[in-house]
């Protein structure tokens, strides 16, 4: 049997108003203990664009996720562990979720849940039911899910984030 991948640590202050879920970290993010490392994962251009951080791709890692925290977005995975070949969600078998409600019970703030994917919305719809916030699944910025352009998917999440990216700036 394939050994247990283990995901990455939350990246959130008690500030943060935007929780973003991803999935679980593909193979690049795991080996460099990095959130959305493949260099054509869209999220980082994507988070340039709705922070208004045009060159947040550019910064250092740790830079990057001070960034996030400074406009109170949050960052996890819906998946804590699982068993998994390369790197895309439909190879994800066993899925531990993620104690995503635990994380929410610590963000007094929290406006919304955005959802990078369909995996991270069902998981997480799955493990937290009602919990009073908007819980939005957005397209993946997964270089996998290329039927969106990097800008079709900046502008997906510019749209359904709108009502809350004013509390996160």
């Amino acid at each position: 049997m394939q050994q247990q991948l283990v995901g990455l640590a939350p990246v959130f202050d008690a500030g943060a108003r935007l929780l973003v879920l991803g999935s679980f970290p593909g193979a690049a993010s795991l080996q460099a203990a990095q959130y959305y490392a493949h260099p054509r994962n869209a999220f980082w251009p994507v988070m340039a664009a709705l922070t208004g951080e045009p060159g947040l791709p550019a910064l250092a890692y740790a830079d990057r996720l001070a960034t996030l925290k400074h406009h109170h977005i949050a960052l996890w995975d819906a998946v804590a562990a699982c068993h998994r070949e390369g790197s895309l969600d439909t190879a994800i078998q066993a899925a531990v979720p993620s104690d995503v409600a635990a994380l929410v019970a610590q963000l007094p703030a929290l406006r919304a849940i955005a959802c990078n994917g369909a995996l991270a919305y069902r998981q997480t719809v799955a493990a937290l039911g009602e919990v009073g916030l908007p819980v939005l699944q957005l397209p993946s910025t997964s270089p996998a899910h290329a039927g969106l352009s990097q800008a079709d998917k900046i502008e997906a999440w510019r749209t359904a984030l709108a009502p809350y990216l004013s509390a996160c700036l």
